[in-house]
């Protein structure tokens, strides 16, 4: 079954995830796509579409909420996936995923996966280590990506 996984990184942690994610699925069946790199990704040639960000500054980036807009009505004939890449815990990243994706699209998704993310200051600017240190407290690389939850989302595709 081919599958197009479709996503936006800034500091590459969504994009980690999404490679993860492919080398877990059928080889040869499934092609990622990086919204920041690729311009047309023909949808009609994909059975699934998993549709992947991480938040920033309480929303998923502008491309690719974009994206889901604009391709709404194809993607409501697809089997979809959808996954966040956040740091919150508990009710606010529930917020988080159900403000970052629509809720037509939220309601027909097979598989939801909150996977948590990583701060990774080599890769933020001066402003982002600032705002992440006075809002998170964190002053160094911190790594929860939460593997199990991975495992789970993968087993859901498969299944379905």
């Amino acid at each position: 079954m081919k599958t197009a996984i479709i996503y936006m990184t800034k500091h590459g942690t969504t994009e980690k995830i999404a490679e993860l994610l492919k080398s877990k699925l059928e080889p040869g069946q499934t092609q990622i796509f990086n919204l920041k790199k690729s311009k047309l990704i023909e949808l009609d040639n994909y059975e699934t579409i998993i549709i992947g960000g991480s938040i920033h500054v309480g929303s998923i980036p502008k491309k690719l909420r974009h994206f889901i807009a604009n391709n709404m009505t194809i993607l409501l004939k697809k089997r979809i996936a959808l996954f966040l890449v956040c740091m919150e815990k508990d009710e606010k990243r529930d917020e988080q995923f159900n403000n970052a994706f629509p809720p037509e699209l939220r309601k027909v998704s097979m598989a939801n996966g909150l996977m948590s993310g990583e701060f990774n200051f080599d890769r933020m600017n001066f402003l982002e280590r600032t705002i992440v240190k006075k809002i998170a407290g964190k002053s160094s690389n911190v790594n929860e990506i939460d593997y199990d939850v991975i495992e789970d989302f993968i087993k859901k595709l498969v299944k379905n």
